[in-house]
């Protein structure tokens, strides 16, 4: 949802996925057992939840971070490599399987870069303090999201962080009444709601006077 929709390629996806440490264990186990029952194939088949990569050079490109990732100390838990379906009317296709990374760190060039692609980068981290700080430390700001038990946390952490749309517990929730758009190299304006329509006009002060006006000259 937040990071392999449409193949990774939507512009807020939460690529990077910053997991406490004390249950990364879990987190990942869950993760990879989640990742690996996403069927890949049809995209018009009601059960597929991967399709192909837009283009050829898209594909390419998504292979190449995750190599550059590798040489750089990433882990390839699951996923990042070609997959050639059965049925040959799909032989066209550029199919990639859903790749998550561990072992990642701040400075890594798939971390700091847009994939666009179905890539998650995995970083731990210790406490609050730390994770917005890192967080923040982007070009980007579009999205971004907190998964808690703690409301009182997640409002006081989102109202530090540098992004345009931000989630709690949920994740690419687009309602058309609340407006979308990014921070920084995200963009600007906004998407939908009356923030849209603000962008395309210009304000225009007119004054009337009905009354005599008076002159002190």
């Amino acid at each position: 949802m937040a990071n392999f929709m449409t193949q990774g390629q939507v512009c807020s996806n939460g690529t990077r996925v910053f997991v406490h440490k004390s249950i990364l264990e879990p987190f990942l186990a869950k993760l990879v057992e989640r990742t690996k029952k996403m069927k890949i194939g049809d995209p018009f088949a009601e059960d597929t939840m991967v399709g192909a990569t837009i283009s050829k050079e898209q594909a390419e490109k998504v292979l190449r971070y995750v190599d550059i990732a590798k040489k750089e100390g990433a882990r390839v838990l699951f996923g990042g490599e070609r997959v050639t379906l059965s049925d040959r009317k799909f032989s066209g296709g550029h199919y990639l399987s859903p790749c998550i990374l561990t072992q990642c760190h701040d400075d890594m060039t798939v971390v700091k870069e847009e994939v666009f692609g179905s890539v998650m980068s995995v970083l731990t981290f210790s406490d609050e303090d730390e994770v917005i700080r890192r967080a923040n430390d982007s070009v980007f700001g579009l999205a971004g999201g907190v998964f808690t038990n703690d409301l009182a946390r997640a409002h006081r952490v989102v109202a530090q962080m540098e992004a345009g749309s931000i989630y709690i517990n949920n994740y690419n929730v687009y309602p058309v009444g609340v407006p979308f758009g990014g921070y920084k190299m995200s963009g600007l304006g906004r998407e939908n709601a009356r923030e849209s329509i603000d962008h395309y006009t210009q304000v225009k002060s007119v004054y009337v006077e009905t009354n005599d006006v008076d002159c002190p000259y």
